[in-house]
């Protein structure tokens, strides 16, 4: 089947299953961005999570990560939520709202894989979610669905920030989408927003000081010095995106396993001050907030909530 062809009809299976969008890139060494991932680690932003430091060249060259690979199919999708926690509630980020997205995804891409095996051609290959040293954020930029913003989100154009991304390794040639050049321009909002300063300057995020991070991977105390500066965000952190003007074009996802409980949304700050582990065990059921486990989430509490 003709190279082109073959890639539209992708796309269109990709689509079809509820992807927002799907770009395709060629599977290379990530060039310059290796010395910046390079020094990011040297200088130890990571912080506490020692598995980026895994794997260096084959997060750098997906071939040696997956012998073969020629194409990666580069998918995005929605999880900008209708019903959201009010603004006086203890906050939650947005992705974590349902059902965990790799689960979700997974599902999807491996429907897609399928789909490509059995009715357009015999490949080899393998899907991935967050789940292994992919730079998800760099292929998707590579593959044309966005660019990565100052906030070192990827922005898709008209569209916003608010997607989880994944890829697919391919094992063929296919055709390639062009990278889309940052369209961020003079603006610093999401430097100014974010309430620890953890962007400490343009496409630089500082895990150390990153609210999302501290309230989700980090597995010691919270530094008495940021904690009073985490406002109400209990589980995870959006002000580096609330903030972009681009999701001023972000419209609401159409999957039911990204909605929010009921239960979620109706809890109060006294609701969470009396929140016992089986409760944290319903309420979370089959969702990423369980990474944090239950003693992550008061210890989060006891951190925006001192003198409680």
């Amino acid at each position: 089947m003709d190279k082109e062809v073959l890639s539209q009809q992708i796309k269109a299976e990709a689509l079809r299953l509820g992807f927002s969008a799907c770009g395709i890139a060629r599977a290379d060494a990530v060039g310059e961005s290796m010395a910046y991932l390079e020094q990011w680690l040297a200088d130890g932003n990571q912080a506490g999570m020692v598995y980026m430091n895994n794997h260096f060249d084959k997060r750098c060259d997906p071939r040696l990560l997956v012998e073969g690979t020629k194409s990666i199919v580069s998918v995005a999708l929605n999880y900008y939520p209708s019903r959201k926690l009010r603004e006086e509630q203890l906050q939650f980020a947005y992705y974590a709202y349902g059902k965990d997205y790799h689960e979700v995804m997974k599902a999807k891409l491996t429907e897609l894989f399928t789909f490509i095996n059995e009715y357009l051609t015999p490949v080899n290959g393998r899907v991935f979610c967050d789940t292994a040293p992919v730079l998800d954020r760099y292929w998707a930029q590579k593959a044309g669905l966005g660019w990565i913003g100052k906030n070192t989100q990827l922005i898709i154009p008209s569209a916003g920030s608010y997607f989880f991304l994944g890829e697919i390794f391919l094992d063929i040639e296919l055709d390639y989408d062009s990278p889309i050049q940052s369209k961020c321009g003079n603006c610093t909002r999401c430097l100014d927003a974010c309430p620890v300063k953890a962007l400490e300057k343009p496409f630089l995020l500082n895990s150390n000081r990153c609210i999302s991070y501290l309230t989700i991977e980090h597995k010691g105390e919270i530094e008495p010095g940021i904690a009073p500066k985490m406002g109400n965000h209990l589980y995870g952190c959006d002000d580096c995106q609330k903030c972009c003007p681009w999701n001023r074009f972000a419209s609401p996802h159409q999957i039911a396993d990204f909605e929010p409980s009921d239960a979620l949304l109706s809890m109060e700050e006294e609701d969470w001050k009396a929140l016992t582990v089986e409760q944290y065990r319903v309420l979370f059921k089959g969702s990423a907030v369980k990474r944090a486990k239950y003693d992550g989430l008061m210890r989060n509490l006891k951190a925006i909530l001192p003198d409680e």
